[in-house]
């Protein structure tokens, strides 16, 4: 049997090689000139030196992203890609927006063309494994609906038998718009159009070439406003999925996606803790420990997600805590007016929660 001696020395000879080997197959091949520590060129790196953060949208779904005639982009998605670069450079301004519609935003994220997604993109197992995807926080938990016309007589997915139905290809809406067509018995009867982009399809629907156009319900309600008689226009009462959409990251970058994990997590905290833009300066002088550590008052929990430790304080400060980014975009300071339901907070019956900023 091995003394206690002979085995630490045995064990150690087999690690020494083994850590040898971690060093020279890091991502990077090298190490920064100290001992054992080794360069890892996270896209966070990547971000804080070029002084931009390039954000992947959709920018055509009024309240989530939209860019107006001025090139000024607002929503939901939009605000998000601005605390990210808020917490990272200090400036939501520092953002270069691209349109990526849903056959190109994986290649463009996955090529790094960008270096992050907030732009309507559900998550799912598929997705987030074998498309090698990181999916941040949900920020919006929504459904797939079916907008129709007001006047017509389209109540269920059974009435749509002998009717075409407008989709946007590689979504999970056209899958899932096959899989209820299937289960309520008219598959092979509808006739489903599909468009690479957005902006098509819509446009086939308000031409009539299409009876009805599926999509997240969020999104038809966006874009309900911008078609030409905005009311003759209805969502059907029916919920044909689960859409949990929310910012997404590449795989295997554990640093970027660590940043825009707890950044979307740190709006949804300084809503449940009472911060606003409007009342920073008293909550950074509040003795409550929790909000000291959360604004960077005290701790360092900065320097984990290598920034600086007032990051969240920066974010609320610049663009708001998750409630007044929702209200400007959708709730009540918004057109749309819609009410929060599931997007509230666990504390008042909604699904928004965050783990413990400590």
């Amino acid at each position: 049997m091995l003394k206690w001696g002979s085995l630490l020395t045995a064990t150690a000879l087999l690690v020494a090689p083994i850590t040898s080997c971690a060093s020279a197959d890091s991502p990077s091949g090298s190490t920064d000139g100290e001992a054992g520590t080794v360069a890892t060129n996270s896209r966070l790196d990547q971000v804080k030196e070029r002084g931009t953060l390039i954000c992947g949208v959709d920018g055509g779904i009024p309240g989530f992203s939209f860019v107006n005639e001025s090139g000024e982009y607002s929503g939901i998605d939009v605000d998000v890609c601005r605390a990210v670069a808020a917490a990272v450079l200090g400036d939501p301004e520092a953002v270069e927006y691209r349109n990526l519609d849903s056959t190109e935003r994986f290649t463009a994220l996955s090529g790094g063309e960008v270096d992050m997604l907030s732009r309507n993109t559900t998550w799912t197992i598929n997705r987030d494994t074998e498309v090698g995807l990181e999916f941040a926080p949900t920020t919006f938990y929504d459904g797939q609906g079916m907008l129709v016309r007001a006047d017509g007589e389209l109540e269920t997915l059974e009435d749509f038998a002998g009717k075409a139905v407008c989709v946007e290809a590689g979504t999970t809406t056209e899958l899932n718009l096959t899989d209820n067509l299937r289960e309520a018995g008219v598959e092979d009867q509808v006739e489903v159009v599909t468009f690479q982009q957005a902006d098509p399809a819509y446009a086939a629907y308000a031409e009539g070439r299409c009876e009805g156009m599926t999509s997240d319900k969020s999104q038809l309600i966006g874009r309900r406003s911008t078609l030409p008689n905005p009311d003759d226009h209805v969502l059907m009462d029916v919920t044909m999925s689960k859409e949990p959409l929310g910012p997404v990251t590449i795989n295997n970058d554990s640093e970027w996606f660590d940043v825009v994990k707890w950044v979307t997590y740190g709006l949804i905290e300084a809503e449940e803790l009472g911060i606003e833009q409007g009342n920073i300066a008293e909550q950074q002088a509040s003795e409550d420990p929790t909000i000291r550590r959360f604004l960077g008052e005290e701790g360092n929990l900065g320097e984990g997600l290598g920034l600086d430790n007032n990051f969240m304080a920066i974010v609320v400060e610049n663009v708001g805590n998750y409630g007044e980014i929702y209200d400007r975009n959708l709730g009540a300071d918004s057109e749309f007016n819609l009410d929060r339901g599931q997007n509230d907070l666990w504390t008042r019956g909604g699904l928004l929660y965050s783990p413990p900023f400590r």
